[in-house]
């Protein structure tokens, strides 16, 4: 049987949706805790908020990120990126500086550079372990 309800049991209920207004933070596994933690300080400015995190893991560990994003990073030297994420999407306000940036930091720009989508364009790149993150210019891609 399963486990959850079905769709029209949830439309009879009287509790209204849930609503997400963003993402809190990514937790991901990395190969190199330091090279990571030093390429989206590069990237994005991104500081650590925590040394260790407190999940009492056996590995190194560090939260980071800003005011609006975190990052959780668990250092794993082996890891096989299957079974992830595809990737993960950031709003860049300054979106006009991202195809520079990643040029001068020498950061892997995919898909021949800027994506123009119907509202909005995307740059992809590469961090240090291998995951695929969207770079965009409206929060959404104006959806």
């Amino acid at each position: 049987m399963n486990k959850y309800k079905k769709l029209d049991e949830i439309h009879q209920s009287s509790m209204t949706a849930l609503h997400a207004t963003s993402i809190d933070h990514v937790n991901m596994r990395v190969k190199n805790l330091d090279q990571s933690v030093q390429f989206y300080h590069n990237l994005f400015d991104f500081e650590i908020k925590q040394e260790e995190n407190p999940n009492n893991t056996d590995v190194p560990s560090k939260i980071i990120g800003n005011d609006s994003i975190k990052l959780c990073l668990y250092e794993v030297p082996g890891m096989i990126p299957e079974g992830g994420i595809a990737h993960f999407g950031f709003h860049i306000s300054n979106f006009n500086e991202v195809v520079d940036k990643c040029r001068i930091l020498g950061v892997k720009i995919l898909y021949g550079g800027v994506v123009d989508w119907e509202q909005s364009k995307s740059v992809y790149i590469v961090d240090p372990s291998g995951y695929e993150i969207e770079l965009s210019e409206i929060s959404g891609g104006g959806l």
